[in-house]
């Protein structure tokens, strides 16, 4: 029997029906990629249809092996453990199928671009509309989902640094929308007071939804409390193009064998720093209770465009609604794909001070809480010197005129051995019979970068 392969994208779920909508615009780009092979989507929570119904509609169709995409940004819990186990229990119940499972979108330079972009648009709109603002007078403030695993959550703040560094702002932040540290109204708040005229802030996150209406609410409520400073809300990333095509190569890697999640830094496979204890635990999915239980109300006054006031019982009261904290009392309406001219905005826009109420709802939920009340038994391991320690002194002779000092100044007397200080004084010519040619740094102008070194002090 000849093998049929199909594409199944594999998503989160939203109780906000725009996010939802913009979801389901991936599907059909990768259909227009892939003409030869039927795609289908699906949700682990809140959203039909979810992932098992997918992979029926593919097992309908006869393919016989999936290429399974993550709808996700990084390698945390959803990736690593909720959308294999679905994936996982429907392969054991379908003996003659096979599903391959891609990886994340990772850090990956065509989001990178995707995301620079987004940035550069708001910040082309609000010089237009507000008045120019040079980038060394801006900070940006790259927002996250938050995690409970460190390796991702690292991840948003190497994304920021790459941004930061590529576009030349005058300062970069992180900060997440949830489970971590700092959230976004601390973290604005930190921002603000470090003397920036315009702060960006840029949610890294594929769609709209609860999270980056938040995300916005704060961003209002902390503008309202610094009203000399301009606060630049970026759009999220959504269907931007490089975007479309970095899924389209996560399909091709799969195909070509090279799908490989970085687990170097995996708190489950690895001691990572204050996660000792997660070494080992069960990979499991959490998502059962709402997987495909619908999102918001038809007659919610959000009218789709969910921002979690429906969590407040206040709010439904008002309104004559019924309340339940994930807001389940309803299927969704059928879902479909985005027009090319979406009906909703998604378009940058800035803010001088603050129109949204705060929200109410800032009690995490039991899920949240038993993470933050787990304990830590683990123990760092301790530093044994011996022969083959990396810490032994330098018999070579470093040759070539080092200029910056590497500042390995460690005396570890309680070692019994000091280490060189290793005043390498790298001067790049390296002296080795030929010439390196660097390319320009490209901020080589940046005031807090190397021209600040040669002010009198």
């Amino acid at each position: 029997m000849a093998e049929k392969l199909g594409i199944m994208v594999c998503g989160h779920g939203s109780r906000n029906q725009n996010a939802a909508k913009e979801f389901a615009v991936i599907a059909e780009a990768l259909r227009a990629r892939n003409p030869d092979m039927p795609v289908e989507y699906g949700y682990l929570e809140f959203c039909n249809p979810v992932i098992s119904a997918g992979l029926d509609s593919l097992r309908e169709q006869g393919v016989t092996r999936v290429l399974a995409v993550p709808g996700m940004l990084f390698a945390a819990g959803h990736a690593k453990n909720d959308i294999p186990s679905v994936l996982n229990t429907y392969q054991a119940q379908h003996k003659d199928f096979v599903i391959n499972y891609g990886r994340e979108l990772g850090i990956d330079l065509k989001m990178i671009r995707a995301a620079g972009d987004r940035i550069q648009t708001a910040v082309d709109e609000a010089n237009e509309t507000l008045g120019f603002v040079d980038k060394h007078e801006t900070l940006l403030m790259v927002v996250g989902r938050g995690s409970s695993d460190p390796d991702a959550n690292s991840n948003a703040t190497k994304v920021m640094r790459m941004l930061w560094e590529g576009m030349g702002f005058g300062w970069g932040e992180t900060c997440y929308s949830g489970v971590t540290f700092p959230l976004v109204e601390p973290g604005l708040t930190h921002a603000a007071k470090l003397g920036y005229k315009r702060i960006v802030v840029f949610p890294y996150f594929l769609f709209t939804g609860v999270l980056v209406k938040r995300i916005y609410s704060y961003t209002d409520e902390v503008a309202a409390r610094y009203p000399e400073i301009q606060f630049v809300k970026a759009s999220y990333l959504n269907d931007h193009p490089l975007v479309l095509d970095a899924f389209q190569d996560r399909v091709k890697e799969i195909l070509e064998g090279a799908a490989v999640m970085n687990c170097q830094m995996c708190k489950y496979r690895e001691q990572v720093l204050g996660f000792e204890a997660d070494v080992g635990q069960p990979q499991e999915s959490h998502h059962h209770h709402v997987e495909g239980i619908g999102g918001g109300l038809e007659n919610c006054p959000c009218k789709g465009d969910c921002d979690a006031s429906c969590r407040d019982p206040d709010f439904c009261r008002e309104h004559g609604l019924p309340w339940t904290p994930v807001h389940s009392h309803a299927e969704p309406a059928p879902l479909t794909p985005v027009p090319v001219e979406p009906a909703f905005d998604y378009a940058p826009s800035f803010t001088l001070g603050g129109k949204y109420a705060v929200l109410k709802d800032k009690t995490p939920d039991a899920e949240l809480q038993a993470v933050m009340d787990a304990p830590s038994s683990g123990k760092v391991a301790h530093h044994e010197h011996g022969p083959n320690c990396g810490c032994s002194h330098h018999d070579h002779d470093h040759s070539h005129a080092h200029a910056h000092d590497h500042g390995h100044h460690h005396h570890h007397d309680d070692h019994g051995h000091q280490h060189h200080g290793h005043d390498h004084g790298h001067d790049h010519a390296h002296h080795h019979g030929h010439d390196h040619h660097h390319a320009p740094y490209p901020h080589a102008d940046h005031p807090l970068g190397p021209k600040s070194m040669q002010k009198k002090k």
